[in-house]
């Protein structure tokens, strides 16, 4: 016998086991069981799952689960003439109603779904933040960073010069309050990958080319409702304000601008209506007859006129 005669029985499903295909009703008792009253309909399908291994399939009535089939599993040992049951379980067909695929939580977020009492825990390995100082990497007092003072102090005296303003020693307190004033005293802080999906995020919303701003009057780096921010971001972005403006409490980009303008605070004078090119309101005088010396009217003969119509 060849592989592939061997290969293409192993690969043939078995027709299914008498016995087991007979045990409809055993197989439509363990869906009543697992399922409520009234919910497994008719016998739709016989399936051989192997060697005395049938599956028997039942439409389910549910109204929440269409095109939904109760899959109930029989099995028979070798040489036995007693049917069992394997397993009983709800199974989508072809045409089921099913439910969106699942998303993590952490891709499902929106901005605004949190809620009073929530919490938002962060990877350890997230991109947008990065360590902070934690003071694990100042020098400590007798290293030669730290003495560097120290050597001066010993130079001027082998030399017999005189110091009279020495550089105080650095403390250790020093490069801390620098640290906490700068915001870096904190166990993790904005990495520049964060920092930038900040930036497009806010420019996105109040950035220069929403249709506010290029209505305004002027941009944000001149009104004087702009709250300075701290770090780097200050050279691009601040926090407006004005009570009145779309963006109050919100942070701007610079180039974003508003009708609430500090500067744009005097109303321009109206313009001056232009003067009318027809003066309609003043009365025309017209002579009924022509004057004597217009030109229009024929010279008179100095004699009496004759009647030309009498004889």
């Amino acid at each position: 016998m060849s592989a592939a005669t061997t290969r293409s029985r192993t690969a043939r499903t078995p027709a299914p086991d008498r016995l087991c295909a007979e045990a409809v009703d055993l197989a439509r008792e363990a869906a009543e069981e697992a399922a409520a009253p009234g919910v497994v309909g008719e016998h739709v399908a016989v399936v051989s799952e192997g060697d005395r291994v049938v599956t028997h399939y039942f439409e389910c009535e549910d109204p929440g689960y269409r095109g939904w089939r109760w899959a109930v599993t029989v099995a028979r040992a070798s040489r036995a003439k007693k049917v069992t049951l394997d397993e009983t379980v709800l199974l989508p067909g072809s045409d089921a109603l099913l439910a969106p695929e699942w998303v993590p939580w952490s891709e499902r977020l929106r901005p605004g779904d949190m809620g009073p009492g929530d919490l938002l825990p962060t990877e350890a390995e997230d991109p947008r933040l990065e360590p902070g100082w934690t003071g694990e990497d100042e020098a400590p007092p007798n290293s030669a960073v730290a003495g560097l003072t120290g050597e001066i102090e010993d130079l001027a005296d082998l030399e017999d010069a005189e110091l009279t303003t020495r550089p105080a020693r650095s403390g250790r307190g020093e490069i801390a309050a620098i640290a906490e004033e700068l915001g870096m005293r904190r166990a993790r802080v904005l990495s520049r990958y964060g920092l930038q999906l900040a930036a497009d995020r806010w420019d996105e919303e109040f950035g220069p080319r929403t249709p506010m701003a290029q209505a305004a009057p002027a941009t944000c780096v001149t009104c004087a409702f702009l709250v300075p921010m701290a770090g780097s971001l200050r050279q691009a972005f601040g926090v407006c304000a004005n009570e009145f403006a779309p963006a109050d409490g919100r942070v701007v980009s610079l180039a974003y601008g508003c009708g609430g303008h500090s500067e744009a605070a005097v109303m321009p004078k109206p313009p001056k209506p232009v003067p009318h090119a027809l003066d309609t309101w003043r009365v025309d005088e017209y002579a009924l007859r022509p004057a004597e010396d217009s030109g229009s009217v024929p010279a008179r003969a100095d004699g009496p006129t004759e009647d030309l119509g009498h004889s």
